[in-house]
């Protein structure tokens, strides 16, 4: 039996209301101890008005919701008691907690418990966390997909499939006598493979869409010293971040500021200008900015729109690698056909951030349909990928099918962990609930 666990579930600071939340076994006898009224008893969810109090002394008056289970988040008879805002209160209602049974809870806990209980998989799971730290209403949105299940149901057709196959398989192997039974081909292998490829590298693409739209994109600002950097963070910012001065070399370490264009988050890195450089800060700034490029999914690279020099030609050759988008500033004063201009001066930066709208890609169906958009997610497919690859190379090389379903079955369980399902696969199971080779 898992301990009662007990932590604030609003954020920690004063308000009106805080909520505390308690979720265990032993969660109605512990809150009972502390509360006027006995939740013991309680056989299904309800709202209890009353007092938190330790012996005879009133901590405050509080609503206090109880959740049976399996009907609450965390699938376990759990308790929500809704006090008021005052974090001396909060705490001495958690230490009263405490001292009658219940433990502080982890960093992620409730979720967790939540996980394992079956009340969500690991795909919504994470996305509780992404809800949170949403930065646009966009990326909002596209986690509560995730969160109501219908990412998770993308990988039906992908689990299915595998399922079918290894299914044939076996039954093959281990009931040849069932003549009823379709025989599994290496020609079907590979036809289902090419389907299964097609179908992951879809849900890959979709996918890395979904992560740019939740994640936001690094944009580097990047040129020489003194050639406007800093007036472009400010305008795009609205806001003077960044120091601008007439000295070259003014910036010497990386501002940073973030803005919401067309749904995405653009996570706008200032970084020192590129030069050779005697001075000791000076070369840190630029070894940072060296790095901040590298790193970066979008390079702007600023020139000076009345003057390109041997120095900038060199430039544009060292990043080139990475398809800058180049852009002169001082559109009034360009004299230079090739790259875009603008003028951080009377805030004309619409070519800039059209371009940077194409560079990044995104179909606006991106923005409303479920992906599979984390790291863990996407890695996971494609290591799919090569599984189901593997078997398809096995089947050309004309290996048995019971060695060819070794790399099939890495590729479901591969699937079944993107959803924290128990990835060892009950084989039998998955024969009987296909075919009807018993009696």
């Amino acid at each position: 039996m898992l301990d009662t666990i007990v932590a604030l579930a609003t954020a920690p600071m004063k308000s009106a209301i805080a909520v505390i939340r308690v979720s265990g076994e032993n969660c109605y006898e512990i809150v009972s101890k502390v509360f006027s009224k006995d939740l013991t008893n309680k056989t299904q969810k309800g709202i209890n008005y009353g007092f938190i109090k330790k012996n005879e002394q009133v901590i405050d008056e509080v609503i206090v919701l109880n959740y049976v289970k399996p009907h609450s988040f965390t699938g376990e008879n759990s308790v929500e008691i809704m006090c008021h805002g005052s974090m001396l209160i909060v705490n001495e209602i958690i230490e009263l907690l405490v001292e009658n049974g219940a433990r502080i809870a982890t960093r992620g806990e409730f979720s967790s418990r939540a996980y394992l209980n079956g009340r969500i998989d690991l795909v919504q799971a994470e996305a509780i966390n992404d809800v949170i730290n949403a930065t646009s209403k966009e990326a909002k949105q596209l986690s509560l997909l995730s969160l109501e299940g219908k990412t998770s149901k993308l990988l039906e057709p992908l689990k299915t499939t595998l399922a079918d196959l290894i299914s044939n398989i076996e039954v093959n192997i281990d009931y040849p006598e069932y003549l009823d039974i379709e025989v599994v081909s290496k020609e079907k292998i590979i036809t289902e493979g090419r389907k299964l490829h097609e179908m992951i590298a879809k849900l890959v693409n979709e996918g890395e869409e979904g992560a740019k739209i939740k994640d936001g994109v690094n944009v580097a600002l990047v040129g020489k010293p003194n050639v406007g950097k800093s007036s472009l963070l400010n305008c795009l910012l609205k806001e003077d971040k960044a120091i601008v001065t007439n000295v070259a070399g003014t910036t010497r370490d990386v501002v940073e500021g973030d803005i919401v264009f067309k749904g995405i988050t653009l996570h706008l890195f200032d970084t020192a200008g590129l030069h050779d450089s005697n001075d000791e800060v000076e070369s840190l700034g630029i070894k940072k900015t060296k790095k901040t490029i590298d790193e970066a999914d979008i390079v702007v690279l600023l020139l000076d729109g009345e003057n390109i020099t041997n120095e900038d030609e060199i430039l544009i050759k060292e990043i080139s690698h990475k398809n800058p988008i180049i852009v002169h500033s001082k559109s009034d004063l360009v004299k230079y056909d090739e790259g875009i201009s603008i003028s951080s001066k009377n805030n004309d930066v619409k070519q800039l951030l059209s371009e940077i709208s194409k560079r990044i890609g995104i179909h606006e169906e991106s923005f409303i349909r479920p992906s599979l958009n984390n790291t863990r997610q996407i890695g996971l497919l494609k290591k799919a990928d090569l599984a189901i690859d593997q078997a398809i190379e096995d089947a050309k090389n004309d290996l048995p099918v019971d060695l060819i379903s070794v790399s099939l079955v890495e590729a479901y369980n591969t699937i079944l962990e993107i959803m924290g399902d128990n990835v060892n696969m009950d084989l039998s199971k998955e024969i009987f609930s296909r075919f009807c080779v018993g009696k």
